[in-house]
């Protein structure tokens, strides 16, 4: 069966929820501790997991849950058209000239000035463009895995691919595929034996939520979102050398806003709040993201017990008692809970090879939305669900 098009997997004009595989080429570790080499490149995964934040507070789409590892990274990305409509035309242009400015100066990307977001906001044909690109997923991985390569590439001293031609992408089609799909992500590197719990896994979503209520706070990665006036732009231009000016954009990026943030605000709040209608763009506005929506009927106290007692059955040989209100948690979203520990552990028998990823019913109706008669790995999956 041939890959679908991305086009019946996600659609940039409609809200919609997608894993992602991203995968470094022929999977060396060009992220990792290279066992050939002897080289670690484990610093770069802060490189990836930086520039995630800095494109979630300028693109309309919300990052769920990630994992970066050695030669591979997972993320969990709801695409948000209805909050990018909420923004204004100039708010629309400067988000778009902060990732791709259009020029550069002696190799390095000039800021964007208010005559370039002038420029934009008159060409309305190009500015609606823009709009929809920046609630397309396919544009947010491309704006993150591009200048991730570029900058590996250079210090590699080489050129060719860092990663594979195309990320892989399954579409979450219920509430019970996107919480097993999130505990897979969080857990990966204890499934790959780096870690043994989600406390000790860097580079994860479940990680950054621990720490961010121990009170952990970092710098800011996010875009700043104000243009330069022209005439200062001009002037700084002119007057400055290109060596100094390197200076300034280097230290910019580690920290363009100069604020700092709780480790994990820039991803989406994990609890989705019930007072809330979920017609409701919640437009964030403090600039780390783009929407204030959760995304799991579940408590964070919850979900960190599941994760600790998931993580617990990666080895053990008699999987233990699921606890009475963490079993009810996986019935109320028509999960059984005899069969967890082998949904998450066991994903890729699952769910690997499959586009799609939810209840088999949930699969069926959208396998039918887009002409097709079923989805590859529905009868697998009807083990694991209640």
């Amino acid at each position: 069966m041939p890959r679908p098009q991305r086009s019946e997997q996600f659609d940039a004009s409609e809200v919609g929820i997608v894993h992602v595989v991203q995968r470094c080429v022929r999977r060396a570790y060009l992220a990792g501790a290279d066992q050939v080499t002897g080289k670690d490149y484990s610093f770069r995964k802060e490189w990836i997991r930086r520039r995630m934040e800095a494109l979630a507070s300028v693109f309309a789409v919300d990052v769920l849950s990630y994992a970066v590892l050695s030669n591979h990274m997972h993320q969990i990305l709801r695409n948000r058209p209805d909050v990018c409509a909420q923004w204004s035309d100039e708010e629309v242009a400067i988000r778009w000239l902060r990732v791709f400015p259009g020029r550069r100066l002696e190799e390095h990307l000039a800021e964007p000035t208010e005559n370039d977001v002038q420029m934009l906001v008159r060409n309305k044909e190009r500015l609606a463009e823009v709009r929809c690109r920046l609630s397309d997923i396919s544009w947010f991985m491309r704006a993150l895995a591009e200048p991730i390569a570029r900058m590996a590439n250079k210090q590699d001293e080489c050129t060719g691919r860092f990663w594979e031609g195309r990320f892989k992408a399954q579409k979450i089609v219920d509430e019970a595929g996107l919480l097993a799909c999130s505990m897979y992500v969080d857990l990966n590197p204890v499934r790959a034996a780096i870690s043994t719990t989600a406390e000790t896994s860097p580079h994860t979503s479940a990680y950054d939520r621990i720490e961010a209520r121990k009170g952990e706070r970092i710098p800011s990665a996010a875009f700043d979102l104000k243009p330069i006036p022209t005439e200062e732009a001009g002037r700084e231009i002119r007057e400055t050398p290109v060596e100094v000016l390197q200076q300034k954009r280097r230290a910019e990026r580690r920290n363009p806003s100069g604020k700092r943030i709780r480790r994990d605000e820039w991803l989406s709040p994990l609890t989705l709040n019930e007072t809330k209608l979920s017609t409701e763009p919640q437009v964030h506005t403090k600039g780390l993201r783009s929407s204030d929506r959760g995304f799991l009927n579940i408590r964070w106290s919850d979900y960190r017990r599941l994760l600790d007692w998931t993580a617990a059955q990666s080895v053990a040989v008699r999987v233990a008692e699921l606890p009475k209100r963490l079993a009810q948690t996986l019935s109320e979203v028509g999960i059984d809970a005899s069969m967890w520990r082998d949904l998450v552990w066991d994903w890729q028998k699952y769910f690997g090879r499959t586009s799609c990823i939810g209840r088999p019913e949930s699969m069926k109706a959208d396998a039918e939305r887009t002409g097709r008669h079923h989805h590859r790995g529905q009868v697998q999956a009807a083990a694991c669900f209640g």
